[in-house]
């Protein structure tokens, strides 16, 4: 791939932009605000200027619900020889384009599975999808270079091609990805009205759980409308079980001791059934989870400490795998809990208390 042009310079379509100029790719962008262009041009990610030719592949990294329109205005005009879309969506734009009678051999859907939340060009990153799946729908009528030149992109991106009917992939996201984001939006809608005092106790638990509620309702409209049917039929599931959840809580309040023994039995059910889940959820780089241990480090909140700890454990020779951060509450402090393999626990801890550092057991 020489050359490519970008449809939609938001945090996807740019940081897309940006891997593949930064591996020599002529990048061409377009958006329907000039002005996002621009903003994407300067950062690195292309040139806002449209291409004299045909380019290699074209990448629409437009909302689902405008994804066919925007592909066919591009298959129309030749822009391309080969064309891709981004969407979280697969199943819907690939039935609009075959309704609107075009010839689908140039065009192959896709799916990075990866994002933050924040939106537009401004928080892009060139190693956005490093490491993560990029899911491929191809046809019976996909031809094999535009399969190649989808390949190369996400070879370019350095993220790992998943092959997925266009259906089964828009379950699979479902379950793994809009589901979740209603459900997290739907516990941080329980603090919008909560006592401050409650509020300033949360921790990480309530962060880990509603952090993707921060992202932008109007993106997620557009989603969920492609793919409302799965997203149902799961919350259908997930109400099924929080009534069962209510219903053993109620009976942990009951005088009666059999009542309480069966509603413990209840909550033990689900809690199980969440162990037996997330077990399945893939660890680092999506090989199987794995068991870390925990180094908890007492830092200040002042620049450079992160990068300080970190070069620390890299001279004692050891790998941080994940971290988390902690803030205390009202005040200027915070717990850094450094996940490694068990058998640096020691080495990592003595290096640390030697450098200075106050752990917590």
């Amino acid at each position: 791939m020489r050359t490519a042009l970008v449809i939609g310079t938001g945090l996807i379509g740019t940081s897309a932009a940006l891997a593949l100029a930064a591996r020599g790719v002529v990048v061409h962008l377009a958006d329907h605000d000039p002005e996002q262009a621009r903003t994407a041009a300067a950062l690195g990610a292309g040139t806002d200027e449209a291409p004299e030719g045909p380019v290699d592949l074209a990448i629409v990294a437009a909302p689902p619900a405008h994804v066919a329109a925007t592909l066919a205005d591009a298959m129309r005009r030749g822009v391309a020889r080969g064309y891709l879309d981004v969407a979280s969506v697969k199943g819907g734009p690939r039935r609009e384009l075959e309704a609107l009678g075009l010839d689908l051999s140039s065009y192959i859907g896709s799916h990075p599975m990866s994002g933050r939340e924040k939106s537009g060009p401004l928080a892009a990153t060139g190693d956005l999808f490093e490491g993560r799946p990029w899911v491929l729908t191809p046809t019976r009528d996909t031809d094999t270079e535009v399969l190649n030149l989808a390949l190369e992109l996400v070879s370019h991106c350095r993220a790992v091609p998943v092959v997925m009917d266009a259906d089964a992939h828009d379950r699979a996201v479902a379950l793994v990805s809009h589901m979740p984001h209603l459900v997290s939006s739907m516990v941080a809608a329980r603090l919008e009205h909560a006592e401050e005092a409650a509020v300033r106790l949360c921790g990480q638990g309530i962060r880990d759980v509603t952090r993707i509620a921060a992202s932008d309702p109007r993106m997620w409209i557009d989603i969920l409308s492609a793919n409302p049917g799965p997203v149902a039929d799961l919350l259908a599931d997930v109400s099924a079980d929080l009534d069962e959840t209510v219903q053993a809580l109620r009976a942990l309040q009951s005088s009666d001791e059999s009542k309480r023994r069966e509603g413990a039995d209840g909550i033990e059910d689900v809690l199980r059934r969440g162990n037996a889940g997330q077990v399945r959820v893939p660890g680092k780089h999506g090989s199987a989870p794995r068991a870390y241990e925990v180094v908890a480090v007492l830092i200040d909140d002042q620049p450079g400490q992160l990068a300080r700890i970190f070069a620390d454990a890299g001279m004692a020779g050891v790998n941080i795998e994940d971290v988390r951060i902690e803030h205390a509450t009202g005040q200027q402090a915070g717990l850094v809990q450094l996940m490694v393999e068990p058998k640096a626990v020691p080495v990592l801890s003595a290096a640390l208390r030697e450098r200075g550092w106050a752990l917590r057991q």
